[in-house]
């Protein structure tokens, strides 16, 4: 069971104070660890408040990295 269902209100917290980040605001990048994302909400409700902002994220090695953009995105190499 992941934190979410255990204690949404500081699921819920964790969540936003992603994105109140000041990258989220100027377009920029947001990373955080999979393990944490995990334990504090899991990564489909992750998943869902990034597809409803219309951003992209990926997932590198150990981390989320969230492009906080609704422009497209080219993976170079």
């Amino acid at each position: 069971m992941n934190a979410m269902h255990r204690h949404p209100a500081l699921g819920a917290d964790w969540l936003s104070q992603i994105f109140r980040a000041k990258a989220v605001v100027t377009g920029g990048v947001v990373r955080r660890r999979v393990r944490d994302v995990e334990r504090e909400i899991g990564r489909d409700a992750l998943e869902l408040e990034v597809r409803k902002r219309g951003f992209h994220m990926i997932e590198c090695g150990d981390h989320f990295v969230i492009l906080c953009t609704r422009d497209p995105v080219q993976i170079i190499c």
